[in-house]
């Protein structure tokens, strides 16, 4: 099997780390995050092609800064370093690194002096995005300014060697004219790699890994019947067959009719000998009177795992535990560079009990949701699978504020199902990346039929995104939502106020919790 080529990416805390390891995917080259403390020894071992290293909050003179091993720039590996990346080269090889003039942060120009690689196919003029405080204020002994901004600060060096590169400004935003040229560029005429990360050759390299990785031993396979659990349920079925355990577990916490079209979906349509386990009471009384939305997530993915493995147990041979989780689940349930923090537990990540009589199987957990997509179609999953909206493992328990009870999952589940059958009917489901109610545990006054109602509000949340790291909210017409809105209020008796979320992530996540 031919190498697939591999690039890794140091994360030194930038908000766009996650943005550049979505620009290589998209120009068909694997692409990975790591930390700062990564080795010489590790980055050899792996067979990485090339590096990359990011930008940064930090000045590369703070004391706390964080940087590389001074080996790894010694290892004659193409290495681009961008804005923070760029400095961190720059002090290695002895220039003057300061902030005391030049600031730049938004839109600016760059000047292409010299012809090289980098630049093939660019403007000599081109637009970029910058966001820096320090910059290089000399020359590193053995490098050369390739481009200049129009302060006339260093916007692109080079080694004369030819493998050593680093860029002022941030390629990978949409914001840089040129940027996925620039990147390409790098990629294939600097680095000399192949754009060989395709659909086709995950599902070749997955299925020959979990046969070795699993050998005679039975897999427990979580399917919820989402996008990710369901292409990786046809995935391992077809790569290990029976000794598969398909398994469906209701929380208490699903959508309306869930357990019926999920079963549905992943037997009759998909192949799939799912077997289902009732474990909403087990879920509900380790949630109740529970409010914090950290709390509320790590007990779910406790309780996730206890029934799994009390499964396991009265099911012999099982060893494996196998989960569809993605890399934004990782990358938001950890802190990727140190500094950086977690923005919420995800209940197959940061919710996990710290010891399990189940070893994971995640085949997916270096993929972002489009990408499973398209594996899904190399697989001829049916496309109303593939384009159901993403339903979070904690289910409706991170869609209700507060406490959850019996009463505010009924209302919950009636609301969200009037919401998604409007939006259907309309052609609006598959025009928006994710649409659900938001129960709040707040009470508003209200007037229905000539009387006086103090009862609850919900929230209609619907986002456009592409990989869920940012997400617009969706711009959905009026009139659909006055009828959403009506039909909640005359239809369910218990709420009386009906509001639309309009913020965007950042600042907002897409779920309220």
């Amino acid at each position: 099997m031919n190498h697939i080529s591999k690039v890794w990416i140091v994360d030194f805390g930038s908000q766009y780390t996650q943005l550049i390891a979505r620009r290589i995917r998209e120009l068909s080259v694997y692409s990975e995050i790591v930390l700062p403390t990564v080795s010489a020894k590790e980055i050899a071992a792996n067979h990485v092609d090339a590096l990359i290293l990011s930008g940064g909050p930090s000045s590369v003179y703070e004391n706390s800064a964080p940087t590389i091993s001074p080996n790894i720039l010694e290892m004659n590996l193409p290495i681009l370093g961008i804005c923070y990346g760029l400095q961190l080269i720059s002090r290695h090889f002895g220039a003057r690194v300061h902030s005391e003039n030049h600031r730049e942060y938004g839109r600016a120009e760059i000047h292409i002096d010299t012809p090289h690689p980098l630049f093939d196919g660019v403007s000599k003029t081109t637009s970029v995005w910058m966001s820096h405080g320090d910059h290089v204020d000399s020359i590193p002994e053995g490098f050369d300014v390739i481009a200049k901004s129009t302060f006339g600060a260093p916007a692109a060096l080079i080694h004369r060697g030819g493998k050593l590169l680093g860029i002022q400004f941030h390629p990978e935003v949409a914001h840089t004219a040129e940027g996925t040229k620039i990147l390409g560029n790098f990629l294939f005429k600097v680095a000399k790699l192949s754009a060989n990360w395709t659909a086709g050759r995950f599902i070749e390299e997955t299925t020959q890994s979990v046969r070795e990785k699993v050998g005679s031993n039975r897999v427990l396979m979580a399917l919820s019947g989402g996008v990710d659990s369901s292409v990786m349920g046809v995935l391992l079925y077809r790569a290990i067959g029976k000794q598969c355990v398909p398994v469906f577990i209701n929380n208490g916490l699903l959508r309306l009719n869930e357990q019926t079209q999920v079963v549905r979906q992943l037997k009759e349509e998909m192949g799939l000998p799912i077997r289902t386990l009732n474990c909403s009471g087990q879920f509900l009384k380790a949630l109740r009177g529970v409010v914090d939305p950290e709390r509320k997530r790590k007990i779910i993915g406790k309780e996730f795992i206890r029934a799994f493995e009390k499964f396991a147990v009265d099911n012999s041979g099982l060893k494996y535990l196998a989960q569809g989780t993605l890399y934004p689940d990782v990358i938001e349930s950890q802190s990727v560079a140190g500094p950086s923090q977690v923005i919420k537990s995800h209940h197959n990540v940061g919710g996990l009990p710290k010891k399990m009589n189940l070893k994971l199987i995640e085949p997916f957990n270096h993929l972002f949701k489009d990408e499973v997509r398209k594996i899904g179609r190399e697989m001829g999953i049916p496309e109303p699978i593939l384009n159901r909206h993403p339903f979070p493992g904690p289910g409706l328990g991170v869609r209700i504020v507060g406490e959850i009870t019996s009463k505010r999952l009924d209302l919950l589940r009636r609301a969200d199902a009037i919401f998604i059958e409007e939006l259907r009917a309309a052609g609006y489901y598959d025009k928006v990346w994710q649409a659900f109610a938001v129960f709040l545990p707040v009470k508003s006054v209200g007037v229905m039929g000539d009387q006086r109602t103090y009862e609850n509000v919900l929230a209609l949340r619907s986002v456009n995104s592409f990989d869920a790291m940012t997400a617009d909210w969706s711009r959905l017409p009026d009139s659909l939502l006055s009828l959403v809105a009506n039909r909640i209020v005359n239809e369910i008796r218990g709420i009386n106020r009906v509001v639309y979320d309009i913020t965007s992530k950042p600042p907002g996540t897409i779920e309220w919790e």
